[in-house]
């Protein structure tokens, strides 16, 4: 009968990119027991690409110690296991070439599937690629040595304090785009007038909210929203690439009406399907996919605390439709004025609650 093993990994970048190492470990699935560990640096990458190098080195340890092992890889990244189950696409050339090595190691192995764990059962996968970090790999086969006492073998899943992160998702304020209803993606529009004068009172709401932390979408309408707030809440903005708007691509900058005169049929597949991207442009499933990655770091970054998000508008529904479970179609099902806010409250084991939508008593 073949052995079944239980892969964990993980990886991890400070700066994103930034250093970046992976951790993964491979365990015996019915006693727990840990057989292999693997932690390494991976230079200056992404968290994802860490990521994928986590899953990579589990995968090979465990072919390394039984080529007919029935697997089942547990990770707290929701991107690399939607991608490797082939729900999601791949389109980082870097993670592709890392898909296709863990695709053809898996390929070695008796089976292999994916799940989804809440990082609280991801600890020893996360500590790992930490060490790593730290400039401290390790490289440890374990199957061959004596096992420990009966007490000394370890559940797979140890119990944690489950942790609940809150964020308030604000929306940037007006552009010149805003008011005539014009598709406004990767555009360096600053705030008009009138969106600094949302962005203040933002800031002035902001500070009744318990703030710990900052994060923005780097374009200039969030940054400048972001710093706007900060400086009222006395805190740094982190940025990050993965919050920024769809990418409209040849619709940018048109109104509706104008968009669906010009690319009549581009524009129903588009606003009908969330895997079809803008021409030119992309879809909202890839926003969907980077926009896990930003949660991902901030959960974990930033775990227990109360966070500000400045983001978009399409962002900004993914997140609310990862709280509430639904799927990302419900971007079209939403409305969001400018400068409003929304809230999402997360906790470590996996569960997720939307406090407030669309909230612009600020702006009264």
């Amino acid at each position: 009968m073949s052995p079944r093993f239980v892969v964990e990994a993980d990886g991890g970048s400070r700066g994103n990119p930034g250093p970046a190492g992976y951790g993964a470990l491979v365990r015996d699935a019915q006693t727990g027991r840990v057989l292999a560990e693997r932690a390494a640096s991976v230079g200056r990458a992404t968290n994802n690409v860490a990521e994928y190098g986590g899953l990579v080195a589990g995968l090979q340890a465990a072919l390394d110690l039984d080529p007919s092992a029935q697997v089942e890889v547990r990770m707290d990244s929701k991107l690399v296991v939607e991608q490797m189950s082939g729900r999601w696409k791949i389109k980082h050339p870097d993670m592709q070439q890392l898909a296709l090595q863990a695709q053809q190691i898996a390929r070695k192995l008796g089976g292999v599937r994916y799940t989804w764990v809440p990082r609280a059962q991801n600890g020893a996968a996360d500590a790992l690629a930490n060490s790593a970090m730290d400039g401290k790999p390790v490289h440890r086969d374990l199957a061959a040595e004596p096992s420990a006492a009966e007490d000394d073998v370890q559940p797979v899943h140890q119990p944690a304090p489950v942790v609940t992160t809150v964020t308030h998702l604000l929306r940037h304020g007006q552009t010149e785009h805003t008011p005539e209803r014009r598709f406004s993606g990767r555009n360096d529009l600053p705030l008009s007038l009138t969106g600094r004068v949302e962005a203040e009172a933002a800031g002035v709401r902001a500070a009744a909210l318990g703030i710990e932390v900052v994060v923005a979408s780097p374009l200039r309408r969030t940054r400048e929203t972001a710093e706007i707030v900060a400086a009222a809440l006395g805190l740094p903005v982190e940025f990050d690439d993965e919050l920024v708007e769809l990418d409209f691509g040849d619709l940018e900058g048109l109104t509706f009406d104008e968009a669906r005169a010009r690319h009549p049929l581009a524009v129903r597949r588009f606003m009908g399907e969330v895997t079809v991207a803008a021409p030119g442009g992309e879809s909202i499933a890839d926003v969907s996919a980077r926009v896990a990655g930003a949660r991902h770091r901030v959960l974990t970054r930033h775990a227990g605390k109360t966070v500000l998000l400045v983001s978009h508008v399409t962002p900004i529904k993914l997140l609310l439709a990862a709280g509430l479970g639904v799927g990302d179609d419900v971007v079209h099902r939403v409305f969001l004025e400018a400068a409003s806010l929304c809230t999402v409250a997360w906790t470590s084991d996996g569960r997720a609650s939307v406090r407030l939508v669309n909230d612009t008593a600020h702006l009264r």
